[in-house]
């Protein structure tokens, strides 16, 4: 269990000492019993921005993946409509993060995205380990920029949450515990990274869609070089992406540090962040869970 630093009495103490209140309920929680409150406290409250990046990473990881790279290049939805793509994923994922899988609006959201995935020939171990990314992808981002470790409790409500999700998308074979998933994830990625051209060109799109968001067109590279300062040696060449230089890692890694002793002695988040019900770019006028997604027409295969 990660230290709990106790308030000195002081204004800076205080704040210190309320940044640990959510961990400290947390802790008294069963991570199996409670994983769905577990997931989305630590979700919404303390590692609501350092989630969705993690989530981001795992995305560029299956993108290495020639079978479900070159699904996701069939299909269009990363190259030609990457906005849309990128928000039907993240309002699906956020319905049963934020309101727990066993939720009514949960279930509709597993059931969408089984309805989206029965369209397609996608293969047991490439479900499996989309969702391994799931569970090792937040761990790794925490044990390098983490404002706090994550504790035992969460660690274990993650794996037991994602387990659950797999299970209600008919995933064969899930291992029974988080460390025999790690294991076939390390493994998997060893053995299936490879470069081709669709991996290349959805990687591209996504890194271009990201950039977007924050920097007007004649800086996309800068952000784009960024982003791959965060990503390691096979991953990179797996997209075909150039390596960064040893003084880019630095700067992009000691900023993300810096953030990461920064945080602890801000004032803790009054409100839970999240998405779901909420307009966004792609959906300004709200969405039903029904439509997220890819039309119809959209086919692929996977050999």
């Amino acid at each position: 269990m990660p230290p709990t630093p106790q308030s000195d009495g002081s204004e800076k103490g205080r704040t210190l000492r309320s940044r640990y209140r959510v961990l400290d309920l947390i802790q008294t929680l069963d991570p199996e019993r409670d994983c769905e409150r577990i997931v989305r406290l630590s979700g919404q409250w303390d590692f609501a921005w350092d989630g969705r990046q993690a989530l981001r990473m795992a995305l560029f990881r299956t993108f290495a993946v020639p079978s479900i790279g070159g699904l996701l290049f069939r299909t269009g939805e990363f190259t030609q409509r990457s906005q849309k793509r990128n928000d039907d994923t993240e309002l699906l994922i956020a319905e049963f993060v934020e309101h727990g899988f066993s939720s009514e609006r949960g279930r509709r959201a597993i059931a969408r995205m089984n309805a989206i995935h029965g369209r397609f020939r996608i293969r047991n171990e490439d479900f499996l380990y989309v969702l391994s990314t799931f569970v090792c992808e937040p761990s790794r981002w925490n044990a390098r920029f983490g404002w706090r470790p994550i504790s035992r409790v969460e660690r274990q409500a993650g794996f037991v949450f994602w387990r659950e999700v797999g299970v209600r998308m008919g995933i064969q074979d899930i291992p029974a515990t988080a460390e025999e998933l790690t294991a076939f994830n390390v493994a998997y990625e060893r053995e299936h990274f490879r470069f081709t051209e669709a991996n290349a060109a959805v990687a591209r799109a996504t890194l271009e869609l990201f950039a977007s968001w924050y920097l007007p067109r004649p800086l996309w590279p800068v952000g784009i070089r960024a982003v791959c300062a965060l990503l390691d040696e096979p991953l990179l060449d797996a997209l075909g992406l150039r390596h960064p230089s040893s003084a880019e890692r630095r700067l992009v890694e000691g900023a993300m540090h810096a953030r990461a002793r920064v945080l602890p002695h801000l004032p803790p988040r009054r409100h839970p962040f999240g998405i779901s019900g909420q307009p966004n770019p792609s959906y300004p006028g709200g969405y039903t869970i029904e439509e997220l997604g890819p039309s119809s027409s959209a086919t692929g295969a996977v050999a």
